[in-house]
């Protein structure tokens, strides 16, 4: 949404043009040799309409797990840590807007942090990298406390935290998950396989109808779902 972070390998969208995002669909008809009818397909660039055309060769077929001693979740509400900790196996879980995050962080993880996937920047991040390790691993994801600023993206850190990132050699490394499109097919196989043994588990939050995809937008943007946001536009499978 924002044409000034510099980056360019997702084109910010266009005034009075067709918004497009992650999607999944159905195909009705299909001239593609691997594509027939009544297969299930996704993309990256989705348009938010009810039908449309799209290039076959830019559509998929739908076809404590990697070590980590303790895994902590930070979120925005009691029902979101209840959920982390009860139902998807996290050991523990802080509420950024009534806990003292540095506080609860240290109680959570006394050995200090390793791995911080990060979403969200600002603040919260500078708490979190204040406490890790030596030689630990920044998986930068987003900032979404920053994308309303005009900042260049990644965000640049404040000087005191820059200076622990380089004291500690701590990396913090962009994830573009464009980058990975050849891990696309065996990491679905991989979380489905996990997803059917009960060792993951899956949460989305779902809204019927085309014409609320801008409310469930804003929803998400403000952390309204719990898992992943989705708009359902097809009256056949409204979920």
């Amino acid at each position: 949404m924002n044409e000034d972070t510099g980056t360019d390998y997702i084109t910010p969208w266009q005034l009075s043009q067709v918004v497009d995002g992650g999607g999944i669909g159905i195909i009705e008809e299909s001239k593609h040799t691997n594509l027939t009818k009544g297969d299930f397909v996704t993309s990256f660039y989705w348009p938010w309409q009810t039908k449309v055309i799209l290039d076959g060769n830019n559509l998929e077929k739908i076809g404590h797990l990697l070590g980590c001693s303790r895994v902590v979740g930070i979120c925005g509400t009691h029902e979101k840590c209840v959920l982390l900790t009860s139902e998807l196996g996290f050991d523990a879980a802080i509420n950024y807007k009534k806990e003292n995050v540095a506080e609860q962080l240290r109680e959570s993880c006394p050995a200090g942090v390793d791995v911080y996937f990060d979403n969200v920047g600002g603040n919260i991040s500078d708490t979190v990298i204040s406490q890790m390790n030596e030689n630990s691993h920044i998986i930068l994801c987003g900032q979404i406390s920053q994308y309303n600023k005009d900042v260049p993206y990644p965000p640049p850190l404040s000087p005191a935290i820059e200076a622990i990132q380089k004291e500690r050699n701590i990396t913090r490394e962009r994830f573009l998950v464009l980058n990975y499109k050849d891990k696309f097919e065996p990491g679905i196989l991989q979380l489905s396989q996990w997803f059917k043994e009960g060792k993951l588990k899956i949460k989305e939050t779902v809204i019927n109808g085309l014409e609320n995809m801008g409310a469930a937008f804003q929803s998400m943007m403000t952390g309204g779902n719990i898992g992943k946001q989705i708009v359902c536009i097809s009256e056949e499978i409204s979920l």
